[in-house]
């Protein structure tokens, strides 16, 4: 695996890292964190020396002093912090009744690929999240032992609050909880065991639905044609990739 650099602009501690756990510590559920790897330690130490004063990176700083309108802005990719950015989200049209999965990639700031499917003509809001953030765990652990930073993104608190708050303590207590059954139980046992093989190395994030932010908009709307199209595997989405046109489409 090729040695990565990591230049830490704005965190508990600022600098030039050579691993990611320490930049991480530094930079997780840190406000306004600033961030970026690179594949030399010159390219790094030359990165953080230009942005260093200003506790942001060069590029984040001439976004910063575009007049762009905040509508604009608040649909622009939130994250320019990773090597690898995932989104997923479900829908489900009634609930229950037709679901469908969406994932959305972006590599190196850039939006990469679309995915859709996962159909289930009796799913629910709930399993089409759940079933999303599965394959989008898949994705990022393949990135993470090719050495990229990663972040996987979700509007669905339920889904985040299975894997990462709820699961171990369920996990102990022989996967029972008080009161009755756990829901949904065996795509939360498959998305926990991934998690649990790489949540040192993954950023996982909630991101609130329907606020403008380009990948979650782009999943919620590759999630809604999964369920309309009805397709049961998921698939690449290879149309023409003209994103005001696909932020048109229906929104689940």
């Amino acid at each position: 695996m090729a040695q990565k650099f990591y230049v830490v602009w704005s965190g508990r501690q600022t600098g030039v890292f050579t691993d990611w756990a320490t930049t991480q510590r530094a930079v997780d559920k840190y406000a306004g964190a600033r961030f970026k790897s690179f594949p030399t330690r010159a390219e790094a130490e030359q990165a953080f020396g230009r942005g260093g004063h200003a506790g942001i990176s060069p590029k984040t700083a001439s976004r910063q002093k575009t007049s762009a309108p905040d509508s604009e802005r608040r649909a622009a990719h939130r994250s320019q912090q990773f090597d690898v950015s995932i989104y997923c989200d479900g829908a489900c049209e009634p609930n229950p009744g037709n679901a469908g999965s969406g994932i959305v990639v972006y590599r190196a700031e850039e939006l990469a690929q679309l995915w859709f499917g996962l159909y289930n003509p009796m799913g629910t809001n709930n399993t089409a999240e759940l079933n999303a953030l599965y394959h989008a765990l898949r994705m990022a652990e393949a990135e993470i032992k090719t050495g990229n930073t990663v972040e996987v993104c979700s509007d669905s608190a339920y889904s985040i609050n299975c894997i990462r708050n709820w699961a171990p303590n369920w996990e102990r207590k022989g996967w029972k909880k008080p009161g009755g059954e756990i829901k949904n139980l065996e795509i939360i046992q498959d998305c926990y065991a991934i998690y649990r093989r790489i949540k040192k190395e993954l950023n996982l994030a909630y991101v609130a639905a329907h606020v403008g932010t380009e990948g979650n908009e782009l999943a919620d709307r590759m999630a809604m044609l999964g369920a309309q199209r009805k397709e049961e595997e998921l698939r690449q989405y290879q149309e023409t990739i003209d994103i005001p046109t696909l932020l048109k489409m229906r929104a689940g």
